[in-house]
């Protein structure tokens, strides 16, 4: 889908505790540094559908597995990200944004391009997109 990147990220195992890389300004998608933020998702809740007008997210799973969906008013682009599949998802402003936690507890890292400015979202009721949940479940 246009406006979505989603990029293998490198992991690094070691005995003493392993790295797990999120992002380098030399990325596709890295639009500059505005904000980081952690955000948790209980298991089977859903946050969305949020639409930003100028923030570039880049979504990073650093616990759990989150079942993102990206909706650009035609299509939906979908992906589940955790430790076993361990991505960065990209998504350029302009598109509708939905995500639902999978375990118990799931957490993201959001590197965004902006600071937070509430003005800067649009969001609207779930019902609003019509999209069946768990099709991979």
């Amino acid at each position: 889908m246009d406006g979505v990147i989603l990029t293998p990220l490198k992991q690094i195992y070691h005995p003493k505790g392993d790295i797990f890389h999120a992002m380098k300004k030399s990325d596709a998608g890295f639009e500059g540094f505005g904000e980081a933020y952690f955000s948790t998702i209980h298991q089977n809740d859903i946050k969305g559908w949020k639409k930003h007008l100028q923030m570039t997210l880049n979504l990073v799973v650093v616990s759990g597995e989150i079942e993102f969906v990206i909706h650009n008013g035609i299509d939906f682009f979908t992906t589940r990200i955790s430790h076993a599949n361990y991505k960065r998802l990209t998504v350029k402003p302009g598109l509708w944004v939905a995500f639902r936690g999978i375990h118990e507890f799931n957490m993201l890292l959001n590197l965004a391009n902006l600071e937070h400015d509430p003005k800067e979202a649009i969001n609207i009721d779930m019902d609003s997109i019509s999209y069946t949940w768990g099709q991979d479940d």
